[in-house]
């Protein structure tokens, strides 16, 4: 029986995903085994000797001690892709109100209310609102994952001329993606045909301000920028200059900031692109899932501090080994299950940066002390025997 702890309220459709004969859950326990969490800080809450995983039900794990978590042998598991079409419909929504100016248009109607000639007033304002139609521009789609892809479709649907730039792009992403994008090997390539500019990438140490004076140099005069991705990816204060000076002509994103609200032509949402029920839901099952597959069969999906690593169970037991992606681990590991007389039916390594995991299915009489054994060795992180 195994113990979930629940961080933040989760969806029932994904906690039935865990049921009552195998796991117990509750949101205030000590000494779980997996935790559930999706905005909660984690970074001041003591990590337990129990504790084997975390899921979080979305895409960003800011709020999880990544490097701890990864010192104690804790798998650390996202849901990627889980919210792509919530958070896809959101932009394709902000590319059209966005391109209309429906926000201020929208605001403005309002102030019309006790007006005694509304409907005059109407033709004469409207047209401070008049705005380009999609069809025909370019839009430029940087990073072509599960919602950049989503949004490059739709844009190729709304008859956009649109352009990809991601030099990682994943063999599922291109499969996805439509013909009619062309690949740009640059942004230098890219940004200066853009009339609309959005972003899809994570936020790493790599990606903070991709979005810059430099690459807004590079543009278009008169592109609209948006980013429904991570604040971090824009600097403001480069973008807010842009926009001064007539490079950018608006910007939408989904992450309010002191120096941006109130600022003519910025448009920001409170953090609405995962907002939707059917989004809640597709993460936390993904969610559980993954924490319930690590839990009872040791496989690893969708980890950002272990590799993947998954394989159907074998028979016999299986051994699941956290360790220093160092040389000679695995010769040491196999050692000691030789040494107990135990024949291996089918073994998986994978190395992530400095840390691996080894997964064995194994036959044969096991030793009371082999996960004893097998911990005691110089590279080991954590053992499970399953």
């Amino acid at each position: 029986m195994y113990t979930i702890k629940t961080l933040n309220a989760i969806s029932p459709v994904g906690l039935a995903k865990l049921p009552a004969s195998q796991f117990e859950i509750h949101n205030n326990v000590d000494d779980p085994h997996g935790i559930l969490v999706r905005s909660a800080d984690m970074h001041d809450m003591p990590l337990p000797d129990t504790l084997l995983a975390i899921a979080r039900a979305g895409a960003g794990t800011n709020n999880i001690p990544i490097d701890e978590c990864t010192e104690k042998g804790i798998v650390v598991f996202n849901t990627p892709g889980a919210n792509a079409n919530a958070v896809a419909e959101l932009v394709v929504g902000a590319l059209v109100s966005g391109s209309r100016n429906m926000v201020d248009a929208v605001n403005w109607a309002q102030s019309l209310k006790g007006s005694a000639s509304i409907a005059k007033d109407v033709e004469k304002g409207k047209k401070q609102f008049v705005g380009p139609e999609l069809r025909g521009k370019t839009l430029g789609v940087i990073g072509l994952g599960a919602i950049g892809a989503r949004v490059a479709n739709a844009a190729v649907a709304l008859g956009m001329e649109v352009l990809g730039y991601d030099p990682y792009i994943s063999i599922d992403a291109a499969w996805s993606l439509s013909r009619s994008v062309k690949h740009c090997v640059s942004l230098g390539d890219m940004l200066p045909q853009c009339d609309y500019l959005t972003i899809h990438v994570p936020y790493l140490p790599s990606t903070r301000y991709t979005i810059n004076a430099q690459t807004l140099n590079m543009c278009k005069d008169g592109v609209r920028v948006l980013n429904f991705a991570r604040g971090e990816l824009v600097d403001n204060a480069a973008l807010l200059e842009a926009l001064n000076n007539g490079k950018v002509a608006q910007y939408c994103c989904d992450f309010p900031a002191e120096e941006l609200l109130g600022v003519r032509g910025v448009v920001c949402t409170p953090h609405l692109g995962a907002s939707t029920p059917e989004s809640e839901t597709n993460c936390a099952v993904m969610a559980a899932n993954e924490l319930a597959d690590y839990l009872k069969n040791g496989n690893i999906t969708h980890s950002v501090n272990l590799p993947d690593v998954s394989q159907p169970r074998m028979g016999g037991k299986r051994i699941c080994i956290i360790h220093k992606n160092a040389p000679g681990a695995i010769a040491d590991i196999t050692s000691v299950l030789t040494a107990s007389h135990l024949n291996i039916e089918n073994m998986v390594n994978k190395g992530k940066k400095d840390v691996a995991y080894t997964l064995l299915d194994v036959t044969g009489s096991l030793p009371a002390d082999l996960a004893a054994q097998l911990a005691a060795l110089p590279a080991a992180i954590r053992v499970r025997v399953l």
